[in-house]
């Protein structure tokens, strides 16, 4: 019903910065919870940065400050701009959206923060 693709990961130095894309198709994308979650290897996927249907915005307490979450509901897309980047920053990003009790996920895209 639902497909998303994220795009603009790869390989930046410590304090760079990226911005990560996700666009989706099917679906009403004005009406969903857009979210970035990550995980790092060894580690549970967690929480970065959430964005309501309404605008509001929810922040992971370790990027709260230098990550910022936004949409364009006319371009089916929602970003996250990522500065200030650390090495522990690096992880798989992954778009999710959500309404009710549906809830998709795209393939994830690599971040990987190293001098």
């Amino acid at each position: 019903q639902v497909q998303l693709v994220e795009s603009g990961g790869g390989l930046v130095q410590p304090g760079g910065s990226l911005r990560l894309s996700c666009t989706a198709s099917g679906g009403i994308f004005s009406r969903y919870a857009m979210g970035w979650y990550r995980q790092a290897p060894g580690k549970a996927r967690e929480l970065v940065a959430v964005i309501s249907s309404s605008g509001t915005t929810n922040y992971g307490d370790s990027v709260k400050g230098r990550f910022t979450i936004s949409r364009d509901n006319a371009k089916n897309t929602v970003y996250l701009q990522m500065n200030s980047l650390k090495p522990e920053d690096t992880a798989d990003y992954y778009c999710n959206a959500r309404l009710m009790n549906y809830n998709y996920w795209g393939q994830g895209t690599q971040v990987t923060v190293s001098s």
